[in-house]
């Protein structure tokens, strides 16, 4: 496919996705796009934090699109480079999670449909989402799929100190050993100015359905509606929660009672000894007040048809 306009595009690749297992994405998107008649400037840097830099200082170039290969946190990198500016953000999965590009559409473990797909958006306008802009301790960041800060961000904790297993299988293990320690934490939160206290296992802001591969937590959130779909899923007892779990992977769980879900523009949330995360990076200790600001970024990305919002 040769395009009918040629675009100066910045692939940013994560050469650790899947822990190794798909470094062969990068150059195959790079090979593409350049086949296709685009000009690519490539880059692939020992760590996540070289590769932010020389990013950052390629998108203050103002190219026609950013791309970045790898999973959520690569998402995430792109997000906070590009929020708030009139350069689009491509997506081509490649990691263990890839929840952003299920909401939004983009063919998950089929690396050629991905990239067709990334070519098909490239001659069209980018979709406009919102995105979450996150005030803490450490300052101001950003995030586009799932703000988290309860049990499941204590996994992500516990499995990023691990060494062992790889992939999927350190998550679940980190899951099983902290459900035997599973206990309830006392939340102060804020909802568009209204204050909440309450005990809860769980409490995440979702501009996206899903987190860790496909937990629908919240299945009727929308990219682009200007609400975040707010969690709270109260004290479990370990066997209930083992019973509510598998649910979650089809977003039945709602039906739950203890499982709560209101919309707000503005929250704030507050517990002791917990740390945030969001889109599967480490964010800070909370508090952390989220926003969610309207149209914030460009994806290229179709928009899903009326139809399928019904």
């Amino acid at each position: 496919m040769v395009t009918t306009g040629a675009k100066r595009i910045v692939v940013a690749i994560n050469p650790n996705a899947s822990f190794g297992k798909s470094r062969a994405v990068g150059p195959a998107v790079v090979h593409t796009l350049r086949a296709a008649g685009h000009e690519v400037i490539s880059l692939t840097e020992p760590d996540y934090e070289q590769l932010r830099i020389v990013a950052e200082r390629e998108v203050r170039r103002k190219p026609d699109a950013l791309v970045v290969v790898g999973g959520d946190g690569m998402v995430n990198l792109g997000v906070n480079l590009v929020v708030n500016t009139k350069v689009p953000l491509g997506i081509v999965p490649s990691g263990t999670g890839n929840d952003m590009s299920r909401g939004l559409g983009i063919p998950v473990g089929n690396t050629e449909l991905a990239i067709d797909a990334l070519l098909e958006a490239l001659e069209h306008k980018p979709r406009l989402i919102d995105a979450g802009r996150m005030r803490h301790a450490g300052g101001e960041s950003w995030f586009a799929c799932v703000f988290s800060a309860g049990f499941d961000a204590i996994v992500n904790e516990r499995a990023n100190l691990m060494r062992w297993p790889r992939g999927r299988s350190r998550y679940n293990l980190a899951l099983l050993r902290e459900l035997a320690a599973l206990k309830p934490i006392r939340y102060r939160l804020e909802l568009d100015g209204e204050p909440l206290e309450t005990e809860a296992v769980l409490v995440a802001v979702a501009n996206n359905v899903s987190l860790g591969g496909g937990m629908r937590i919240t299945p009727d959130a929308l990219l682009d509606d200007g609400l975040f779909d707010v969690l709270i899923v109260q004290p479990l007892s370990r066997t209930a929660f083992l019973r509510i779990f598998p649910r979650v992977f089809k977003g039945t769980h709602v039906s739950d009672a203890r499982v709560d879900i209101r919309r707000a523009r503005h929250v704030r949330v507050d517990a002791d000894g917990v740390v945030a995360y969001a889109d599967g990076e480490r964010i800070a200790a909370l508090p952390v007040e989220v926003d969610v600001v309207p149209d914030a970024l460009r994806i290229l990305a179709k928009a899903p048809s009326p139809a399928s919002r019904d």
